[in-house]
């Protein structure tokens, strides 16, 4: 039995796009079938989506997380070939993707992109997507080249156990993240990337989306290295305290007074708080393994490729 492919499309107002994508990826990949879920589009993309032949679903919870829970909710397939509506990625790649899920046993294969055109990865876009690229290595110790990138091949058992947390942007991240952590087998595909059609306007905004870059990274340091975070926080404040308290037990072990009750009661509280963050590091660490280990059995209980 020939494997089932899906290419699952995530829309807000791609109706200048839309049916160019779904022809290249028809082209692409006789045999798949096309799911676009539109997210209350307002120019028709919706039925431009149906006119050309995909089967559309809307969803009503507003952002790109949103609709891809309900896509990994519904879609049923064994390899499922995610991209924008937007007609900036690569359809002539999507074989390559599919293959290397397929022949090569990887649960998630990457597109990078490459960019053809001046305009098609703003330099805004590029130092956010390193800075979280970078992070993401060292924080698991695994190389990767484009973790936001939103044109992926993933295997079913991956979809499967991928809990859906974020609202928003950032839903590659956290996709990424759950290969990660769960040690899948990732592969990365060059892509040509373009830039988008004269009429499309991108949603995305640079400051804004830094800013979303930025806060993301913290909440993934928190969330996949507690110990180490909280450990951090202990060293710094267990540090200020013995700072503060040096002169305050000079002066006592010297006159056998502290002359500075504000100071003392500073420094303790400093103190205190150090080994309150450490005990929420360990503690969070002990959940952060045992959350892991469920998202690990309903990996494994899932059938591979």
């Amino acid at each position: 039995m020939s494997a089932r492919v899906a290419v699952i499309v995530p829309c807000y107002n791609e109706a200048i796009t839309i049916a160019r994508v779904i022809g290249d990826f028809r082209a692409a990949l006789p045999d798949a079938q096309i799911h676009v879920y539109d997210n209350n589009s307002t120019d028709g993309t919706a039925d431009i989506a149906r006119a050309h032949g995909a089967q559309v679903r809307p969803v009503g919870l507003q952002g790109k997380a949103q609709v891809m829970r309900r896509l990994f909710a519904d879609v049923d397939a064994d390899v499922y070939v995610m991209v924008d509506g937007d007609d900036t990625y690569h359809a002539a790649s999507a074989p390559r993707l599919v293959e290397a899920v397929l022949e090569r046993g990887a649960d998630m294969v990457v597109g990078v992109r490459e960019s053809t055109a001046e305009l098609a990865y703003r330099p805004g876009h590029v130092l956010g997507n390193r800075l979280l690229t970078g992070f993401l290595s060292w924080l698991f110790g695994r190389p990767c080249k484009d973790i936001l990138s939103g044109y992926r091949a993933l295997s079913r058992r991956c979809v499967k156990s991928f809990p859906v947390l974020s609202t928003g942007f950032g839903i590659e991240a956290e996709l990424t993240v759950h290969a990660l952590e769960m040690s899948m087998p990732i592969a990365e595909v060059g892509t040509p990337y373009k830039e988008r059609p004269e009429g499309s306007v991108s949603k995305l905004s640079t400051w804004r989306d830094g800013f979303r870059v930025l806060w993301t990274i913290l909440r993934l340091f928190v969330a996949e290295r507690p110990l180490l975070f909280y450990g951090l926080v202990s060293a710094l404040l267990a540090l200020l305290s013995v700072v503060l308290a040096i002169p305050l037990l000079a002066t006592y072990l010297d006159t056998g007074l502290v002359p500075r009750f504000p100071t003392a009661i500073l420094a303790t509280g400093l103190g205190l708080l150090s080994a309150l963050s450490l005990t929420a590091g360990l503690v969070l660490d002990t959940v952060t393994r045992g959350r892991r280990e469920q998202k690990m059995l309903a990996y494994l209980a899932v059938r591979g490729p």
